[in-house]
């Protein structure tokens, strides 16, 4: 055991290398216990300070600290941040030279590392083996220990190795250490590492400044718009189920205004490095991810974590939520949910084996329930993890600030427990809804349960009903899961006791997700060609102003804004100039030279009639983030002849004309008078710009069909309608 004076060294290294005057919840005694040489099992919330359990005494013993760690990321994240405290810390894996290897091996042989962060596939070749075989070692640490279990959400099979592994450097202390560990896994994880004896420390998975909110997958893109509007400026990660999600919604929020970049593992190495570092040191504020790519982001003041598709699991998603507000303060966790997102994770498991099938549809339907179910989010997320929590209201959650409508569930509790006793407690949620609907499948006649006098008594209900009867049954302890027997639901004390002496117990109503339509995701159908999605009144108003402004301006009312930009105004509601301005065929310049009063008028409307303003996302065309518009711009600025840039961007003309066409009705001003002048003549000039002036309608076929101008080419009257709307309207 330390002596006193030794104990006071922890702190004293705390607040020199670290920075902090204290220790947070059981750091102190999970680090004097490793020091003791005594196996350890750290289950901690993200954020609660994890790492420092295993840095603070690998800088107090003597020799080398290795830390397994599944993620190329986390590892170079934590080394940074390390090296920035001034100690030495390296990484060993697949990113390193054979120079870099060889070069670190001699600092680690020469006593000059401290921690070394090891991929358990570098722990398997057998030159790494040897190597740390002639190193003295501290002991071992296991990050995200999780990955050791079938029953957890990140599940690797070289994980199942350590063991074996770490014996083979000899009898050393081990610290392994989790987020995430439902009790089930708890348990996989000390026998696979044959830590049984291990003294386990366990922190509250409260965190308290959390709020959680699951929202339906209807029009989610307008949804997440307006959400990370309401959060401008502030630091968030965006998880996506796929790769190419990642890119789109990347990509959809910098044409929004917004900083984001992409993050995952099909990404150049050096892309994604830089991504990450970008957003860790504030050059972007938002990182878009695949759920499946862990990014091991230690970064304080992420304010929020949005899941625009479903995880995997709880465990993934309360592991991803948790690097949110790390720092205390404020962190928001917006899950979007569907059905369709289930059956797509679903069919990502085909290729597995019976049993990880049967292990991801358990995961997938724990999911299900958490999305669905109306009780306090909170209360199921800490029940998950085998914690209680007593609150009626938590107060940071959607289901608690915005309560379902209850219902008398007392007679139906006492079904549920019933059916239970009477199927001798051996079975899972979904026979027993069976046994209590009366649904005569292959399991109720093979046990014969068709006799129970529960059977059938609540066929009444669908089978919704009774499995969100059950899974508020099990959150409010009178069910439990067997840890042994996964899925299977016993009866507990306070069941027994309710059986014994009913009691009133209210009930909530679940969400029901099954009339949402999922816009981008699902529905691929043309709306019928005479719906109108816009707001017919308020598109009424705006063209009486437009009216009314081309008047007074003396300019014919297509100049001030064509009909699809005001059909798009009333169905946005765009109420400030940055919003207006990001309407198809509008642009900041018109925004500032006809905006103000329709600004005006559609603020009044919304204000009158009590209407949301979040704008529809407008997602750019190609043309305008093209590589071809930025060299077509610039070159008209430099007066080089259409002809010149068509050559030189290895386009036709016909090309370049329409691409300067798109620029212009995207509300950019371009000045083409230098080349109109040698092709067009005077007169001609003169006679289009008074046909336009004139004119209903820009419309080219219009002009092409009108007397007046039969004798000029398509090209002069084109040229002439950019020249005449990038004057009079942009």
């Amino acid at each position: 055991m330390m002596v006193l004076e030794e104990k006071d060294i922890l702190k004293q290294k705390l607040k020199e290398v670290f920075g902090y005057a204290q220790f947070r919840g059981n750091q102190e005694t999970i680090i004097q216990n490793l020091i003791d040489g005594r196996n350890t099992f750290v289950i901690m919330p993200t954020g609660a300070g994890k790492s420092l359990c295993y840095q603070l005494p690998a800088l107090i013993q003597e020799g080398l600290a290795i830390v397994i760690s599944p993620l190329i990321a986390l590892m170079k994240n934590q080394v940074d941040q390390l090296n920035a405290y001034g100690v030495n810390a390296r990484f060993l894996n697949s990113t390193l030279s054979k120079a870099e290897i060889t070069k670190l091996k001699k600092d680690c042989a020469n006593d000059e590392v401290r921690l070394l962060y090891v991929a358990p596939e570098s722990l398997t070749k057998e030159e790494n083996i040897q190597f740390l075989q002639k190193i003295k070692i501290s002991f071992v640490a296991i990050d995200e220990a999780h990955c050791i279990s079938e029953w957890g959400h990140d599940f690797r099979p070289e994980y199942r190795k350590i063991k074996t592994m770490i014996g083979q450097l000899g009898n050393l202390p081990v610290i392994a250490l989790t987020a995430t560990a439902t009790p089930k896994v708890q348990i996989d994880i000390q026998k696979n590492l044959q830590m049984e004896e291990a003294d386990v420390f366990m922190s509250s998975f409260n965190r308290k400044n959390l709020y959680y909110e699951v929202r339906p997958k209807k029009e989610t893109k307008k949804q997440l718009i307006k959400f990370l509007r309401d959060h401008k400026g502030k630091s968030g990660i965006i998880y996506c189920l796929s790769r190419k999600k990642v890119e789109e919604i990347a990509q959809l929020l910098n044409v929004n205004g917004f900083k984001a970049a992409p993050y995952h593992a099909g990404l150049d190495p050096d892309v994604r490095e830089k991504n990450q570092d970008d957003f860790l040191n504030e050059e972007v504020d938002i990182i878009c991810a695949t759920i499946a790519f862990g990014m091991g982001i230690d970064k304080p003041d992420v304010r929020f974590v949005v899941h625009y598709d479903v995880p995997k699991s709880l465990e993934g998603y309360y592991q991803e939520t948790g690097r949110s507000g790390r720092d205390g303060l404020e962190g928001i966790c917006l899950m979007f949910y569907s059905h369709n997102d289930l059956n797509k994770l679903e069919k990502f498991n085909k290729d597995k084996t019976v049993q990880e099938r049967e292990n991801a549809r358990v995961l997938l339907q724990e999911m299900e329930y958490y999305a669905e179910s109306p009780v306090c989010r909170r209360r199921q997320l800490l029940h998950y993890f085998g914690e209680e929590y007593d609150q009626d209201n938590c107060g940071m959650c959607d289901n608690c600030v915005h309560p379902r409508e209850r219902f008398d569930g007392t007679d139906a509790v006492k079904l549920v427990l019933q059916a239970a006793k009477q199927t001798n407690e051996r079975f899972t949620l979904n026979h027993l809804v069976n046994v209590i609907r009366g649904v005569e499948d292959e399991y109720v006649k093979s046990y014969g349960h068709f006799d129970l006098d529960i059977y059938g008594k609540g066929g009444d209900e669908e089978a919704d009903y009774w499995k969100s009867v059950i899974r508020q049954t099990l959150i409010y302890q009178f069910l439990e899961k067997d840890i042994e027997n996964i899925g299977v639901l016993k009866v507990t004390k306070r069941g027994e006791e309710f059986l014994k002496k009913p009691y009133s117990i209210e009930l909530a109503k679940d969400h029901d997700f099954t009339t949402d339509i999922e816009d981008e995701e699902v529905s691929s159908e043309k709306a019928p060609v005479n719906a109108k999605s816009y707001d017919e009144k308020l598109f009424e108003m705006l063209k009486t102003l437009r009216k009314k402004v081309a008047k007074d301006k003396d300019l014919p009312p297509y100049v001030i804004f064509q009909d699809p930009s005001l059909e798009e105004m009333a169905t946005t509601y765009p109420t400030t100039k940055d919003e207006l301005a990001q309407v198809n065929g509008v642009g900041m310049g018109k925004v500032n030279k006809f905006g103000k009063e329709f600004l005006e008028l559609i603020e009044k409307y919304v204000e009158e009639n009590d209407i949301e303003t979040a704008s529809e996302v407008i997602v750019k065309t190609s043309v305008n983030k093209s590589k071809a518009k930025v060299q077509i711009i610039t070159q008209i600025d430099r007066k080089i002849d259409l002809d010149e840039i068509a050559d030189s961007i290895k386009m036709t003309f016909e090309e370049v004309l329409t691409e300067i066409e798109n620029i212009c009705y995207s509300g950019t001003r371009l000045n083409l008078n230098y080349y109109i002048d040698q092709v067009v003549d005077k007169h001609k000039q003169d006679d289009i710009h008074d046909y336009f002036m004139n004119a209903e309608t820009d419309s080219l076929d219009a002009a092409l069909n009108d007397d007046s101008l039969a004798d000029y080419s398509e090209e002069d009257i084109r040229l002439m309608r950019i020249k005449f709307l990038s004057e009079y309207g942009n």
